[in-house]
């Protein structure tokens, strides 16, 4: 069983809109949420798969039905903090406010325990290990804020790649990757889903799945699905390509995706309450210089795994080169 994670915000919240869309302006903005949350439940429904949603307070206040109709059918709540401020933002209090908030808030409205967190942006990293000090004291069992890739916007490329013990009653559950090389590239799901083939996420989950032996973790936004959401004037180049690419396959790739794998909770997929796989890990003090993408395939990188590492590394560079790829990405199933 992998685990399915949606994190349950609106499209005028994401963190990449932050320079166009004052957090003032929220409350005037359409909302979308709440049918695209109800569209993802009957996919589930269909497809006889549960899921975890890391949902904001701000989103769960608003909506408390939602909330209601998630753990009714059987879901699984988290916490995907209150306000949706980047880790990186905050001051340690400032970030303890917002996760026992969002905590609080969301408990009761639901009726059911919280025990996961997943930061906004995956923004917990080796600038901010008291994040997961602050998680531990606000009662959280699990934390899934690491990315084990490297991004401009986010990424712990040398953090353990499955679960693994960061605090002695936190355990840590990274986003799925696979290992080609000597770098680890994104399989779990966000705007690589969206980019790359379905063929090419499908691939990865099953080496995940095969040779690795582990259970993936993916996880995706409602606002995906939403090909009609408003369109955020003023928006760059980049941010624009990430945002709005393929919204209108999403469905269609969820659905066979779905098909594909069995899905869970992430407390159903993963030993919350027991020993994980590896063992605590202390966040390093430094993470690596290296960046950017290599020009061609590493020396010793199995012949089957080329393609998916080109596939990858034309992601990486889609992402820079905008609108002039997203002519191309738009012809791919």
């Amino acid at each position: 069983m992998n685990a399915l994670t949606i994190d349950v915000e609106d499209y005028f919240q994401v963190s990449a809109f932050a320079p166009f869309i004052p957090r003032a302006e929220w409350h005037a903005r359409e909302c979308r949420v709440e049918r695209n949350v109800e569209r993802i439940l009957e996919l589930l429904d269909e497809a006889g798969a549960r899921a975890t949603f890391f949902t904001l307070g701000w989103i769960a206040e608003r909506y408390p039905l939602l909330v209601r109709r998630v753990v009714d059918a059987g879901h699984e709540l988290a916490s995907h903090g209150f306000g949706h401020h980047r880790a990186t933002d905050q001051t340690e209090d400032a970030f303890f406010a917002d996760v026992d908030l969002a905590k609080l808030v969301l408990e009761d409205l639901s009726g059911v325990e919280v025990r996961g967190y997943r930061a906004p942006s995956f923004s917990i990293n080796n600038d901010n290990p008291w994040a997961f000090d602050c998680l531990s004291r606000a009662g959280y069992k699990y934390s899934s804020s690491i990315y084990p890739v490297r991004h401009d916007h986010y990424g712990m490329p040398e953090a353990p790649r499955f679960a693994h013990f960061v605090r002695p009653e936190l355990l840590e559950i990274p986003i799925s990757t696979v290992r080609i090389g000597q770098r680890n590239w994104p399989a779990g799901g966000g705007g690589f889903f969206r980019l790359l083939p379905y063929a090419m996420t499908r691939q990865m989950l099953r080496r995940i799945n095969g040779t690795d032996g582990q259970a993936a973790i993916f996880y995706f936004h409602p606002w995906e699905i939403d090909a009609q959401q408003p369109r955020i004037p003023g928006v760059d180049r980049k941010t624009r390509f990430r945002h709005y690419l393929n919204l209108r396959r999403t469905e269609q790739r969820l659905q066979r995706l779905l098909a594909d794998f069995v899905w869970g909770r992430v407390d159903e997929a993963f030993p919350i309450d027991g020993e994980p796989a590896v063992e605590q890990w202390p966040p390093l003090a430094e993470a690596s210089a290296e960046s950017g993408v290599p020009e061609r395939s590493p020396p010793g990188v199995p012949a089957e795994d080329r393609v998916i590492l080109q596939r990858v590394a034309e992601g990486y560079g889609a992402i820079d080169g905008g609108e002039k790829y997203y002519g191309q990405s738009r012809a791919r199933s």
